[in-house]
């Protein structure tokens, strides 16, 4: 039927591996500020939607891309839809 493959990696190996996926999280963003016609310094906060913003390499991206401001994470990421 199958082969079930199983494997352990790094966190290192494993943001290298997704390097590319991280960086493609931020486009959304970037199209999102730009059809609101919105500069970054205007976000007051940024709230974290989706299980793969639990990933801290997003996280650090989503940071810098938002020029250091701190992420919200006190609400749950697979349970948030607005805020």
């Amino acid at each position: 039927e199958g082969l079930d493959f199983y494997t352990k990696i790094t966190r290192a190996r494993f943001e290298e591996l997704c390097a590319d996926l991280f960086r493609a999280t931020l486009e959304p963003v970037e199209k999102a500020l730009r059809d609101a016609k919105l500069d970054k310094s205007r976000i007051h906060e940024v709230v974290l939607v989706g299980g793969s913003t639990r990933i801290p390499r997003v996280q650090k991206l989503l940071q810098e891309f938002m020029n250091g401001k701190e992420l919200n994470k006190s609400i749950n990421p697979d349970e948030a839809v607005a805020y």
